[in-house]
């Protein structure tokens, strides 16, 4: 019962790391508040993260808050030489405004908390380079930087900040995208053999077990910290 007596808010909690990430907290004891794009089972709040004005109206209605987790995002897959102004500027939006209308909004309840958390989920690629998803990749890398000013910013306050970097994680996006590719899932499942030194895919519970940790008093001197969940991908 890591989370007894905390409120936890995640953004994109209705998939993937997001939902895994909920039910671990509910299960630690937290009371958790789900944002995401689509409303659905699990879902509090439906709307995109990066209206600033649903930021401030879905935080309006929860009294208190100790934890915050930023994990809704969006992918581009183009390269840096073709991707235009309206595809950085969405992306932008999402990855990491959409990350930054959050935390503006939920400082005032963190604070009160006196010990309040912020976990924002990055990327392996915001540390690591490839080709083919620059867009996505920078905006990761950008919020390694906001956790590390967010820690300097609101250590007076109580607040910790930290990001988690995953690596290769299967989630039903990567799982659902196959399958409409005509692609076997087992065959997904192989690709991702080499790509780290443990040598297959995380479950998203493998990602959410580290960012309960950070959000939790257990990791209560960490802060402004980059924590790399990615199967040692960004050493190889």
């Amino acid at each position: 019962m890591r989370l007894q007596t905390k409120t936890c808010l995640i953004t994109g909690g209705g998939a993937g790391i997001g939902a895994a990430t909920a039910k671990i907290f509910r299960q630690e004891g937290a009371k958790v508040y789900v944002v995401d794009a689509n409303a659905g089972e699990g879902v509090d709040f439906a709307g995109d993260v990066a209206d600033p004005s649903l930021a401030e109206e879905f935080l309006k209605k929860v009294e208190k808050l100790d934890v915050l987790v930023c994990n809704a995002a969006m992918r581009n897959y183009s390269a840096l030489a073709d991707a235009t102004p309206e595809e950085w500027q969405k992306v932008v939006a999402v990855n990491l405004l959409g990350a930054a209308n959050y935390v503006r909004a939920a400082l005032p309840l963190l604070r009160k908390s006196g010990k309040g958390s912020i976990v924002l989920v990055s990327s392996v690629y915001g540390v690591a380079g490839r080709k083919g998803m620059g867009l996505y990749d920078a905006t990761k890398a950008g919020l390694l930087a906001m956790a590390r000013t967010l820690a300097h910013e609101e250590a007076a306050h109580g607040i910790r900040a930290n990001a988690v970097c995953p690596g290769s994680t299967l989630t039903d996006f990567h799982i659902n995208k196959a399958r409409a590719a005509g692609k076997d899932v087992e065959k997904l499942k192989r690709e991702r053999d080499d790509t780290s030194l443990i040598g297959r895919w995380a479950a998203p519970e493998e990602v959410a077990w580290p960012i309960l940790w950070l959000a939790s008093d257990e990791a209560s001197f960490i802060t402004g910290a980059t924590l790399m969940v990615d199967g040692g991908l960004s050493i190889k």
